[in-house]
């Protein structure tokens, strides 16, 4: 996996856990990734340092202004995708599976058209 799909996965999944519970921390990544413990330690660390992240005392991970911003990008590339190719006649599984590849490759550009196209916008 290269570092950009990684740390795109890590964020998204972030993003995610905070949606559905609102309290993440790195055992909750671990789990829902079904990664090591020291493999998502690293990945926060690094996300902290590069200003995605804030990790509390307790444990708790938050994003900064950068990290939600980041992340609500990446979750909205996932969705457009997704509703595009179950739009072309994939069945929700997978389309899901595939927009989680696709996501992290597809260029700005394309995006843009597939978002603008009328079956990625709401």
């Amino acid at each position: 996996m290269r570092i950009r799909e990684s740390e795109e996965m890590y964020l998204e999944t972030i993003y995610l856990l905070q949606k559905r519970s609102g309290f993440v921390r790195s055992i909750d990544i671990a789990e829902e990734l079904n990664y090591s413990r020291a493999s998502v330690s690293r990945a926060v660390n690094l996300l902290q340092q590069k200003g995605y992240i804030r990790i509390a005392k307790n444990g708790e991970i938050t994003f900064t202004e950068a990290g939600d911003e980041r992340a609500v990008q990446i979750y909205e590339r996932h969705e457009v995708i997704t509703r595009v190719l179950m739009s072309l006649g994939a069945d929700a599984s997978l389309a899901e599976e595939n927009a989680c590849r696709i996501e992290h490759v597809i260029s700005d550009e394309l995006f843009e058209v597939l978002k603008n196209s009328g079956n990625g916008s709401d």
